[in-house]
């Protein structure tokens, strides 16, 4: 296939000759000459393993060229990857100046162009850039409609600085986000060669996939450092900490703890955190990353409140009390916590949790007035509620939940359990619908 990629800088520099090693042809595009002359002679415009080699090899046999107009690299390719940089503004905001710029030119090139022609943008977007600031001008200046007359997604890259040569032939994974399946299925096209998990999806989610990485590793980063500092105040050898720490890929470095939903309780995460924060303070470490673990676990205890307010109902039921599905154990369960708020601030509040026995909540040495709270049967449950709040989601909860799904009353969701829940009207996700 022949591609146009459009910014010679570290991403496009890099796919335009891991491109030319897959079998495509290339033409490099960039508003430096510098950068331009530089791929020509065969020479890399960034340091980079292995990318001189490339570079040298494809510039050589013409399999990769280099322009300034970028007009001419649209009429002579089938698709283009945009590979502008996307720096801060002073706010911290994202930059989007040089994709639209880019966008712009390709629309004028494709204005004229009569064979169909994919869009691609690779650098990296805040969900919902693409298709409400991106593709509007493509549409405007082409005069043309994305998914008809011409192609348009966005794929993600996932190279580190330093191996990306390697990264790019063995990814983690292929993302793809698109409007229609033949854009799909023609970005793909252009990894056919590469072992890895693909992924067709919107625009959008493409998107988030890469903040959630990047935030993601950024926080690895972070943790591992305020650890270290930690660690190394009490005499303990931080790597060696970490290199077991990274043995559990069960709980640590897994999938475990990483679904978005309510807030984490027990009797060890709240303590052991509050612990450590401590600890780190009295030793006079800096400790802001785990500090904020409480505060963003309150967050979402307050999300709770704020949709439940919104619907203006007044009967609520809760299903759920203890911290987690399976379990009695109300210890600092943030599920109680809802339950005292909404009691405080004058709802009529209905608990449904077989689990938690009066007296294993009297032995927890509870509120009382929780007590008065906990519906014995489920059928008094359902009866009361104006909206419920799912808080578990075991199998035990199963015909519950069924009852709740062909009730009139709105729900709120903090496990997303059920996808067919989330048709039914006045359904509310706490952070994903």
């Amino acid at each position: 296939m022949k591609v146009a990629v459009i910014g010679i800088g570290y991403v496009g520099a890099v796919s335009a000759a891991c491109l030319c090693k897959s079998g495509h042809q290339v033409i490099a595009v960039d508003i430096d000459e510098q950068k331009v002359t530089s791929l020509k002679a065969g020479q890399s415009p960034i340091v980079e393993k292995d990318l001189d080699d490339l570079i040298r090899t494809y510039a050589g046999n013409d399999t990769l060229s280099a322009t300034t107009d970028l007009a001419q690299a649209i009429q002579q390719s089938d698709i283009s990857l945009i590979c502008v940089g996307t720096p801060s503004k002073k706010d911290g905001s994202l930059d989007l100046s040089y994709v639209e710029a880019a966008c712009l030119q390709i629309g004028q090139a494709l204005k004229t162009k009569k064979e169909f022609h994919t869009v691609v943008i690779r650098s990296t977007l805040l969900p919902g850039s693409a298709e409400d600031s991106c593709l509007p001008v493509i549409e405007e200046a082409s005069d043309k409609k994305a998914g008809i007359d011409f192609g348009f997604g966005h794929n993600p890259e996932f190279l580190r600085e330093g191996s990306a040569v390697l990264d790019y032939f063995h990814p983690p994974k292929i993302v793809v986000g698109t409007l229609d399946e033949k854009s799909a299925d023609t970005i793909l096209s252009l990894y056919k060669n590469i072992d890895a998990p693909r992924i067709k999806t919107s625009v959008k989610i493409a998107e988030g996939v890469k903040y959630a990485a990047n935030a993601w590793h950024a926080l690895k980063i972070g943790f591992a450092n305020e650890m270290g500092n930690i660690l190394h105040g009490c005499g303990v050898d931080s790597h060696e900490v970490m290199d077991i720490f990274c043995l559990d890929t069960k709980l640590n470095i897994s999938r475990a703890y990483l679904r978005p939903g309510f807030s984490f309780g027990g009797s060890c995460l709240p303590k052991d955190i509050r612990a450590i924060c401590a600890h780190g303070k009295d030793a006079g470490v800096d400790t802001p990353l785990l500090d904020s673990l409480m505060v963003a676990n309150d967050i979402q205890i307050k999300k709770a409140l704020d949709i439940i307010r919104k619907s203006g109902k007044k009967n609520i039921s809760l299903l759920g009390l203890s911290f987690k599905a399976g379990t009695d154990d109300v210890r600092e369960s943030p599920l109680l916590r809802l339950a005292e708020k909404l009691i405080q601030n004058n709802y009529q509040l209905k608990i449904y949790d077989p689990n938690v026995s009066q007296s294993q909540m009297q032995n927890a040495a509870l509120p009382s007035y929780i007590l008065e709270h906990l519906c014995p049967e489920a059928s008094n449950f359902i009866e009361h509620g104006e909206l419920f709040i799912i808080g578990h989601s075991s199998n035990e909860y199963d015909s519950i939940i069924r009852a709740i799904e062909e009730s009139n009353s709105p729900l709120l969701d903090l496990v997303r359990k059920t996808p067919s829940l989330e048709k039914k009207q006045g359904y509310h996700g706490i952070c994903w619908a």
